[in-house]
Parts: C-alpha cells; sequence; structure tokens
C-alpha cells in the first residue's frame, strides 16, 4: 500500500496538462457536442485566482467522464482528465486493495449508492448472462444494519430481497438468521444470491466477518458472489488492518464501493465503483451508440472534476501521510471510548473505526440536541452515534464528556 505525494506545483503541472488534452469549445470548430463547460456569463474562466486552483478550473471546462475508462476506448474530446481517473481507479484498486496491475475495471459514481447499486446490477446481470438466470432466482442478502442503497437496489433492480439480523450489543451477523434467510430463499425458488458485506455499517461502525459468514455460505452450498460496501470504511479500514480479508486477494470478493465525500472530505459526488476484470461488460448500454466506447454505468455523463477531486486529495497526503491521519483519528476515537468506559457507558465501537455509537439511554434529548449526534432512528432512538472527525479536538471531545457529566 504505497502512492507517492504531489506537491501543489506537481499536481497543476498534471491537471492543467490534462486540461489542455481536452477539448477546447472557445478554440476549436464544435457543431456535434453541445459546450459542455459552463455558462462564461456566470463562471468566467478568466478570474485570476484560477491560475492556481485545479480542482475550479476543472469544474469550470466541466469535462464529461461518461462511460468506463478502464475498460474500452473513451470520448476523445476529453482524453486527458480521463487518464487521471483511470489513474485514480488504479491507485484504490491496486494500493488500497492490493489488486494487480490491469485486473479491475471502475469509475467515479455519484456516490456510494449508486456505487451499491451499480455491484447489484452488475451481478444480476452476471447471472441472467452467464448461468442463464431467471431474474426471479436471484436475490440480494444484506444484514439489517445495512445501509439504505440495499432496499432501494432491491426495489430498483426488482430482487428478492433477505435481510439478516445482528446481535444487539456486538453488531455481528448471526449464523442462526444467515441459514434461516438461505432456506428461505431456496424455498423462494432463488439459486443465486448477491451478496453484501460491509466494511463499515454507517450507524455503527461495524465489519461483518467476511471469512466466517463465506464459511457460513459456502457450508449451505449455494451459488454466490459478494459486493463490498466500503462506502465509509474503505478508506479507514485497510489502513489499520494487517489482513487480506477486505482485499482483492480474497477470492470471494467481487467488487467494491468507496465514496470519497465522507472520510476524504471530497465534494459531493464520488463514490467510486471498483470490479475484477471481464465483469463490467454486464452492464453495457447497447444503445449508447453515439457514445464513444458506449456506456457501462448507472448515471452515465459525469462530471470530471469529482474525479479531479479526489485525486488531487489521495496525491495530497500519500499513502504515508494518508495513515498518518487516520492513526490521529483512532488515537481521538480512543480515548473518548475510555472516558465513556471509565463511567460505565454501554456503546458500540469497532477498534478500527472512528465511529461511537452509545445506548440512548445514555443520552439526553438536549446532550443529543446540542452536539447533533445522530439517532438510529428520529422515530424512536435505542443509539446515539458519534464520528470522529478532523474538525473534532481534544478540546471539543472534553467539553462533550463535561456536559454529559452534567446531564
Amino acid at each position: 500500500m504505497y502512492w507517492k505525494s504531489y506537491s501543489h506545483a506537481e499536481m497543476k503541472r498534471i491537471i492543467f496538462g490534462a486540461l489542455d488534452e481536452n477539448l477546447n469549445y472557445r478554440e476549436k470548430p464544435v457543431l456535434g457536442l453541445p459546450a459542455s463547460y459552463l455558462d462564461p456569463q456566470v463562471f468566467y474562466n478568466d478570474a485570476p485566482f484560477l491560475k492556481d486552483a485545479p480542482f475550479l478550473s476543472t469544474l469550470i471546462a466541466n469535462p464529461n467522464h461518461i462511460g468506463c475508462h478502464t475498460l474500452t476506448a473513451s470520448e476523445p474530446a476529453f482524453q486527458g482528465t480521463h487518464k487521471i481517473e483511470r489513474e485514480l481507479i488504479a491507485l484504490c484498486a491496486q494500493e488500497i486493495f492490493e489488486g494487480g496491475d490491469e485486473e479491475f475495471d471502475g469509475y467515479v459514481a455519484s456516490g456510494g449508492t449508486e456505487a451499491n447499486i451499480q455491484g447489484m446490477w452488475v451481478l444480476k446481470n452476471y447471472f441472467i448472462n452467464e448461468h442463464k438466470a431467471k431474474s426471479e432466482e436471484i436475490a440480494l442478502v444484506y444484514s439489517e444494519d445495512s445501509h439504505y442503497s440495499m432496499p432501494k437496489g432491491a426495489s430498483l433492480l426488482s430482487l428478492k430481497k433477505y435481510v439478516t439480523s445482528v446481535e444487539e450489543n456486538t453488531r455481528k451477523i448471526t449464523k442462526e438468521s444467515v441459514f434461516t434467510q438461505i432456506e428461505k430463499a431456496k424455498k423462494d425458488g432463488v439459486k443465486h444470491f448477491i451478496v453484501v458485506m460491509n466494511m463499515s455499517t454507517t450507524m455503527f461502525g461495524s465489519v461483518d466477518d467476511i471469512v466466517e459468514i463465506s464459511g457460513w455460505l459456502d457450508e449451505l452450498n449455494i451459488d454466490y458472489r459478494i459486493h463490498v460496501d466500503g462506502a465509509y470504511g474503505g478508506y479507514i479500514y485497510p489502513f489499520v488492518t494487517d489482513n487480506d480479508d477486505y482485499t482483492f486477494k480474497n477470492p470471494k470478493i467481487f467488487s467494491f464501493s468507496l465514496d470519497g465525500h465522507k472520510m476524504l472530505q471530497s465534494p459531493y459526488g464520488t463514490g467510486i465503483y471498483l470490479v475484477r476484470k471481464g465483469f463490467m461488460h454486464h452492464a453495457i448500454t447497447e444503445e449508447a451508440n453515439y457514445v464513444k466506447g458506449k456506456d457501462y454505468t448507472l448515471v452515465g455523463s459525469r462530471s470530471g472534476a469529482n474525479a479531479i477531486a479526489v485525486w488531487m486529495i489521495m496525491r495530497t497526503y500519500g499513502s504515508d501521510g494518508w495513515k498518518t491521519k487516520i492513526n490521529q483519528l483512532m488515537q481521538k476515537t480512543s480515548r473518548l471510548c475510555d472516558s465513556l468506559t471509565e463511567r460505565g457507558v454501554e456503546y458500540f465501537r469497532n477498534p478500527k473505526m472512528n465511529i461511537i455509537t452509545i445506548k440512548g439511554k445514555f443520552i439526553s434529548p438536549e446532550l443529543a440536541t446540542k452536539y447533533m449526534l445522530v439517532p438510529d432512528s428520529h422515530d424512536n432512538a435505542k443509539w446515539y452515534k458519534i464520528v470522529i472527525m478532523d474538525h473534532v479536538t481534544q478540546g471539543f471531545i472534553d467539553r462533550f464528556i463535561n456536559d454529559f457529566d452534567a446531564q
């Protein structure tokens, strides 16, 4: 897991060079393409500060990143910034998730929700195309702690869904519920399973035991493929663990989702979908004949500026700088956990994550409101979530503990 940190000057050179490779509507005679650069009456491109602002310059240039640039030829009008998106996908697939060279495909999506639904879509079509499955023979399996993009995706894709249970205090998926749901699915005529594993759930930061659960699925002798929801944990968990369970070295894993706007603090619209080579074609839209290379994504046209933003953040830190940042967040999270433990507070925290979820009986409504703690349900809160991010200083934590003691 290593990638270099770039200076601001080096990033400017690369990004402005990429923009120079892209089509400039102001300089070339263009009749067939809509002018996708932002309206110059509102977003003027000659502001002096733009010469030192590569992301904002890309935002104004507004390159279209339609398609999957790791897979086929792409629109030549934006080939410069397409190269940077390909490099970003390689950084994530190879350096974070230990994929081999040229063994993956992927793209920058509109967010973690799209990336998860893309994963379901590719797998549904894979089962249909490769296993001659009927749509009603394919089901989605996920835990009750999974993100709401799972039921949303099941609804959109007309997938049967089977939801496993978790233990109240450990948030571990129970073996009994896995066996019960799979057996129920079999009785319902299901023969193929899309299984979602969580590399950090949204509410608890819990990480599913992928080795144990895939072992249970093997016991059941079913046909399944695993998509990993790493929308939150993908930029944390791999940097503080030593095992290969949640990497492409695990042959059970088919695809990953990431989401840069969470831990990476990139703009909204910076989800990432990664999949093993040889499967992206199951999402092809054959009818996109006017698009060079056709389209393989749910969203179609995408902002190239979002890919630039994620690439810039990763290149600013480099792998060493990112590990340092994550370790600092882990230390602050542990200090708050120590304070809660001293007070006999019941909470859940995966030791490799920066989320602490406290049982609701320990939190007054006034404390929850003051610190904007997130409930598991706004109707009947049983848990409240704290997320330790950069803006959460030690002084901030100390003030919370003082107010906690005073409630």
